[in-house]
């Protein structure tokens, strides 16, 4: 153990210990459950923060302290794996897989962004393709590795023009991290955020439901992102030529990328076809569940199961398993784990008791909005922030007499704003340094976060008091 981390350990230790200590063991309304739950919620917490070690390692010794002391059973910490919005992230996974595999990402960047002939028009129009990737690929993780080859091709075709590189460079990461909100299997985040409402409220968000409210979100917040980046790295000059992108220039970088083969022009191949076909099949199952009540996670299995098929699949079923983050999967089980103790123990409402409860429901949504957006300040983890802070939100917002579904999805969704260092997310510091291309530095995250962070808040903040209530989550319970 290095000095630092053992510095980093006794400081998250001591800290822990006086966070047990400082919490009386007769307060009224407080259990020995609740304390404990506080005591390894406060250690977690430090942890992620203070120290390098990994975040699904903290979260499963987490998990298992809770275990070992009896605040929850062994059936609860195990049987999150088993639920279904993490076999519904394994198969989106699987079928990431076989999009990648076929080609398709190539064909789908080539129809959208070579009819690009001014700067803006390829900005949104590369916005407009990232933000459908979120109905292909999980995770935003996983979509930056998948456009990665895109924006290569993209930065070879416009390597005279650099400040036009370092735009699309910081476009990518930035669309990627809010237009995730669109989909149910956009974040880790959100699967914690729908598992904590169901265990603390019995509400359960569906993909449709967060289909509808989170997708006009992105789609806004995206093409908005897309013009503050536009204008926080070009000159009026830079954006005054035309630019010309060629199906060949796509496709001699795009099939340099393993997982991507097939050409992304001409007639389609039988596998492209069979994959986009049944990419839509499950998008469609996805969003019409209301009428065939058939569940998100019994879809994607199937659809799995079809695209890692011999006779009809585009990619063999171990393959696509490499692909799945195992790692993200057992943080969202021990963290689903940690936030029914949370709930269960009576800790979150505790915690929260002594907030005022008389406070308007537009100002209480404000400061929900406003900590989620800085919390990547502090915890760098998104999923790490969700399992943190909607516990809280949902417990806080129940005191204040406020919607905790619209307060849930208020803190989920402003939690994507993670922009401000190039280490506040994957995507992020995937894109900040690509060996051989010109990309952002720091003072460039500094400057736009300046912008999209009151940008982000706000318009999460509309939506909430303005637009869900019209789609179904009023605002006061």
């Amino acid at each position: 153990m290095t000095p630092t981390l053992r510095q980093s350990t006794l400081l998250c230790l001591a800290l822990s210990l006086c966070a047990l200590l400082v919490v009386p063991a007769n307060f009224p309304g407080l259990s020995g459950d609740a304390r404990l739950t506080l005591a390894v919620f406060a250690l977690a917490t430090c942890a992620w923060i203070g120290t390098p070690i990994d975040d699904t390692y903290i979260a499963l010794g987490a998990g298992l302290a809770l275990t070992a002391t009896g605040v929850i059973s062994s059936d609860t910490l195990f049987g999150a794996l088993g639920d279904a919005t993490v076999w519904l992230l394994i198969c989106a996974f699987v079928l990431a897989a076989a999009v990648a595999r076929s080609g398709l990402a190539g064909r789908a960047a080539v129809f959208l962004v070579s009819g690009a002939r001014s700067v803006r028009q390829l900005t949104h129009l590369t916005t407009a393709a990232l933000v459908v990737t979120a109905f292909a690929v999980p995770a935003t993780s996983g979509r930056a590795a998948l456009a990665l080859p895109v924006f290569l091709a993209l930065a070879k075709a416009l390597a005279d023009r650099r400040r036009l590189v370092v735009m699309l460079a910081l476009l990518f990461p930035t669309v990627i991290l809010l237009s995730a909100v669109a989909t149910l299997i956009g974040a880790g985040a959100h699967l914690i955020t729908v598992s904590v409402l169901w265990e603390s409220t019995g509400e359960r968000i569906g993909f449709t439901q967060w289909l509808l409210l989170g997708l006009p979100l992105a789609i806004v917040s995206s093409h908005l992102a897309a013009e503050a980046v536009l204008l926080t790295t070009t000159r009026r000059a830079d954006r005054a030529g035309p630019v010309r992108i060629t199906p060949e220039q796509i496709q001699e970088h795009v099939r340099d990328t393993e997982d991507v083969g097939g050409p992304v022009t001409g007639p389609w191949e039988p596998a492209e076809t069979r994959c986009a076909l049944l990419l839509a099949t499950v998008v469609a199952l996805w969003c019409s569940e209301p009428l065939h009540q058939v569940p998100p996670a019994m879809v994607a299995l199937i659809g799995a199961v079809v695209a890692s098929s011999p006779a009809l699949g585009t990619v063999r079923l171990k393959d696509a398993l490499k692909t799945v983050p195992w790692s993200l999967l057992l943080f969202m089980a021990a963290t689903m784990a940690m936030g029914v103790a949370m709930s269960d123990s009576g800790a979150a409402k505790w915690l929260v008791a002594g907030l005022p409860v008389d406070v308007a429901p537009w100002l209480f949504l404000a400061v929900v909005v406003l900590v989620s957006t800085a919390a990547h300040l502090v915890l760098q983890s998104r999923s790490a922030r969700s399992s943190v802070l909607v516990p809280l939100v949902i417990a806080a917002a129940v005191g204040a007499g406020v919607n905790p579904v619209a307060a849930a999805l208020a803190s989920t969704a402003a939690a994507g704003f993670c922009h401000t260092l190039p280490a506040s997310a994957k995507p992020v510091t995937l894109f900040a340094d690509i060996p051989g291309t010109p990309t952002y530095t720091s003072r460039d995250l500094l400057r736009l976060s300046a912008v999209l962070a009151p940008l982000t808040a706000a318009l999460v903040l509309l939506f909430a008091l303005s637009v869900w209530p019209l789609l179904g989550v009023p605002v006061v319970r």
